[in-house]
């Protein structure tokens, strides 16, 4: 196969983006962003992301997916209480908007249809923040190379909160008016507008911080499993003490794991 030769892109994630293909022959540009779905490899050549997500990408996507869920949860739950019987319905379309939002994701998502998406490899931390690694030749010029190096996992994210939000606004404001009767009408629509705080929350920590909780999300699960069950086993009268030792041995196995 003969491909063109030219000097190697400067910076982690600048690469060049095949032009033409005729045989063996291939042609790249100039070095500089990779487009969408695409990632540079140690050649510098920009590659299409065509590998399926590891266990631990599912993983993190399922915590991010939950996240919301939860908050929805609990939001109806702090202000229906025992004051209406209609929580339990709230938490089931809830539910339902939560997973109906994750089926769309995947099927608006490439490949398009299909409840299955090709991803890029996740190597390091840097991976997520590409925009701090746009080289500077002469500093003065900065080469922009800013891409989705972890496509898609970092997009789909915010995808998927967008469909939780629309569907919210299209089904809950009528189950609420519906069912919550029992409820004054400042009270009826908290939970929804408690949502409207937190979509925006969760927005800016993937965007921020995406990457970090990539790599902390086991111990943050593993930590506020066992401050809600400690608290849990504390207004139960029950020794926390013969849950805590446990808990260490599963975060010392999972240290261990990762290492």
């Amino acid at each position: 196969m003969a491909v063109d030769i030219q000097p190697a892109c400067l910076g982690l994630y600048c690469g060049k983006t095949l032009l033409f293909k005729n045989g063996s022959t291939e042609i790249y540009g100039e070095c500089g962003v990779c487009p969408r779905g695409q990632r540079t490899n140690a050649q510098k050549y920009c590659q299409p992301c065509t590998e399926s997500p590891e266990l631990y990408d599912w993983l993190y996507l399922g915590f991010m997916a939950m996240l919301p869920l939860v908050l929805h949860w609990f939001f109806i739950e702090w202000y229906s209480g025992k004051k209406s019987s209609s929580a339990l319905f709230q938490h089931i379309t809830a539910l339902f908007e939560c997973s109906m939002a994750a089926v769309i994701t995947l099927l608006v998502s490439d490949p398009v249809g299909v409840l299955y998406i090709r991803s890029c490899r996740v190597l390091m931390l840097s991976d997520w923040y590409t925009m701090l690694y746009n080289p500077s030749p002469d500093y003065v010029t900065t080469v922009h190379c800013t891409h989705e190096a972890v496509y898609p996992l970092y997009t789909i994210v915010f995808i998927y909160y967008a469909f939780c939000l629309v569907l919210m606004m299209l089904l809950r404001p009528l189950l609420v008016k519906k069912i919550a009767c029992g409820l004054g009408k400042s009270d009826r629509f908290k939970s929804i507008y408690a949502a409207l705080y937190f979509f925006p929350i969760l927005t800016v920590l993937q965007a921020v911080g995406g990457g970090l909780l990539y790599y902390a999300f086991p111990y943050i699960i593993l930590v506020l499993s066992l401050v809600t069950l400690a608290v849990y086993m504390s207004a139960s009268e029950i020794e926390v003490g013969n849950l805590f030792f446990p808990l260490l041995k599963v975060l010392f196995v999972l240290d261990r794991f990762n290492n």
